[in-house]
């Protein structure tokens, strides 16, 4: 394989920073893969149009779900490392489980 050949193969610096941020939140990979599965349209009995919509919708919700509760877990732990460093007295909540 030549060099130009080679660097097809190279991630660039944006899909490298991609792919970690993918393996840091592995519900948001199943996610994309799933949304490219349906794209890449391969596999399985053809779909119309409208199946496809309403399944990528169904994925976009999702999707736009997984990311608000990993956004809200996140924020919250924001906040409670700003109240500690604020007050070293306050204590994190924890949910019943």
């Amino acid at each position: 394989m030549n060099e130009t050949q080679d660097s097809h193969h190279q991630f660039s610096q944006q899909e490298t920073q991609l792919i970690e941020q993918l393996r840091h939140r592995p519900d948001m990979m199943v996610r994309v893969q799933s949304i490219l599965h349906l794209a890449s349209n391969q596999e399985g009995p053809l779909k119309t149009a409208d199946e496809v919509e309403a399944l990528l919708i169904e994925e976009l919700r999702q999707l736009g779900s997984t990311t608000l509760h990993q956004w809200a877990i996140q924020a919250e732990a924001r906040v409670s490392e700003e109240l500690k460093s604020q007050d070293p007295t306050v204590q994190s909540r924890k949910k019943k489980g």
